[in-house]
């Protein structure tokens, strides 16, 4: 009779080995997080575990809907008195909604009809039904929202749903902006920017016919732009457009276009669907098997500067289109603190410190709101730490006292180790602003709203969170008591009567915050 075999304990040791591996590496790491509720806490309120998204071909799986509930220091911020007064009369919308149909029913039409003979050149049999326009799609009221007072109403559920919408649904097409069309000869565009290999953008739309410029990802949120780069060569930061809408909505601006995070799968979502030649012939895979793209433009555009994605997927910036120019026209005005595009050269503001006195000379800054909106606009630009405003835009229904839009602010957010001061020349130089506009910024210098606290929980909201690192957070409340700073220094000198100007659209603060100016 055989005797037993003697590699049998061998054979167990090892069976018992890698059960006692499977134990600790697999099932105890899973049973530990169960038992402790180690669970990433969204402000949503769903206490769901956060999984980073598939690198397969697919697209990510559903994600929480953001904004579904607001944090606890926004919604004490939000349901302070500053954030609760109401305009004196109706707002005055910058659409009509009977207009505003009819003219979008025709452009979607137009894109049915166009889709319809695309795929009968690339004799595609399957019936493909016309997509229909629902006149309540969250984009179509957000553009019915837009009044006087701003791009969106306080706590608006339109843009919740609209921000949820861009983050969920599926495109349907994907071209070049209108700048890269300028430089191809495709359209005639009177201002572009003009594109290079770090500057790459693209216009989405989805199954509701939505549309959103989409910006990728160029550089780790971690990552701080070299002290020697010049601001009109630095990257384009999709957190930063995601990071600015959020502080626009803080400071009760409203001016920056909703703008979501969100995982673009750039074979399905873009690739395939994708009309343009142009766009397609981009496309690359490159040695690590990762599905890559670059921009087609005149200069700089190399597939060293290309974005790719994990294989297929990657991560951008959603911002929300504004109506179209036959629809609601805008002015670009070139900005009276432009810097200069140039190695060594210098403007007028950047050597004059009297160069306000010139600015209010000129009409329509030497009277109305335009000068006061220029400082708003000066203070967002100095919080996100953009030196790149050469221009801004504005409806040109609303007048010359209409709000500035603060669109393109993917090149904010760069440093956090430096404040560059010069930003706040419209201040500083001619020591004006809001009232109203101060109010907000005391508020939120007070321990109870601090500014990086409410940012920091507002921007959890965001399906890529976290948007922006810890030391870029804390460099928004070190910039704002310089901003304030540079106000007190105002009053010293001119005093508050002529700093400080009185909002007329605005009732008056309480007394509480009344005193504030006092001190």
């Amino acid at each position: 009779m055989p005797g037993p075999r003697r590699d049998r304990p061998a054979v167990l040791l090892l069976l018992g080995a890698l059960l006692a591996a499977d134990l600790y590496f697999h099932l105890w790491p899973r049973a530990r997080r169960e038992l402790q509720g180690q669970r990433v806490p969204t402000p949503w309120g769903c206490p769901c575990r956060r999984r980073p998204p598939s690198s397969s071909a697919g697209t990510p799986g559903p994600r929480p809907p953001p904004r579904a509930r607001a944090a606890p220091a926004l919604r004490r911020l939000f349901a302070h008195p500053l954030y609760r007064t109401a305009p004196p009369g109706p707002a005055e919308p910058l659409l009509g909604a009977r207009e505003a149909l009819r003219y979008y029913r025709r452009k979607a039409a137009r894109w049915n009809r166009r889709h319809k003979l695309y795929r009968e050149e690339l004799n595609l049999t399957s019936p493909a039904a016309p997509l229909p326009l629902r006149p309540e799609a969250s984009w179509l009221q957000f553009h019915l929202g837009i009044s006087r007072d701003g791009l969106y109403p306080r706590s608006s559920p339109v843009v919740n749903r609209l921000l949820r919408d861009m983050q969920e649904f599926p495109t349907i097409s994907a071209d070049y902006s209108q700048d890269e069309k300028a430089l191809l000869g495709a359209c005639d565009c009177s201002q572009i920017v003009k594109p290079s290999g770090v500057h790459l953008k693209l216009v989405l739309r989805f199954q509701d016919f939505g549309k959103a410029m989409f910006k990728p990802m160029r550089q780790k949120r971690e990552e701080e732009t070299p002290e020697d780069f010049f601001y009109f060569v630095d990257f384009q930061r999709h957190n930063a457009e995601i990071a600015a809408f959020h502080l626009d909505r803080i400071l009760d601006f409203r001016r920056v276009p909703p703008t979501v995070g969100r995982w673009i799968n750039v074979t399905k979502e873009i690739l395939e669907v994708t009309k343009n030649e142009i766009l397609q012939s981009v496309f690359f895979v490159s040695p690590a098997s990762n599905v890559c793209f670059f921009a087609k433009c005149p200069y700089m555009c190399k597939t060293e500067y290309a974005v790719c994605g994990n294989p297929h997927l990657l991560e951008g910036s959603l911002s929300a289109f504004l109506p179209s120019l036959n629809l609601a026209p805008r002015l670009s005005i070139p900005n009276p603190w432009i810097r200069s595009y140039s190695f060594d050269g210098k403007e007028e503001w950047e050597v004059n410190p009297l160069y306000c006195n010139t600015v209010r000379e000129i009409y329509p800054y030497s009277n109305g709101n335009r000068l006061l909106n220029i400082v708003d606009m000066a203070i967002f630009d100095f919080l996100i730490g953009n030196m790149d405003r050469h221009h801004y835009e504005m409806f040109t229904k609303f007048g010359d006292d209409g709000f500035l839009l603060h669109l393109d602010n993917a090149r904010g957010f760069g440093r956090h180790s430096h404040d560059e001061t010069s930003i706040l020349a419209p201040l500083s130089q001619c020591c004006i602003i809001k009232r109203t506009t101060l109010l907000r910024l005391q508020l939120l210098a007070e321990p109870k709203y601090r500014l990086s606290d409410v940012m920091r929980e507002s921007l959890l909201q965001d399906p890529l969170a976290p948007i922006l690192t810890e030391p870029h957070l804390l460099a928004l409340d070190r910039r704002l008591q310089l901003i304030l700073e540079a106000v007190r220094k105002c009053i010293d000198t001119y005093g508050e009567a002529t700093v400080v100007a009185n909002d007329t659209t605005q009732p008056q603060a309480p007394a509480s915050d009344r005193a504030k100016l006092d001190t």
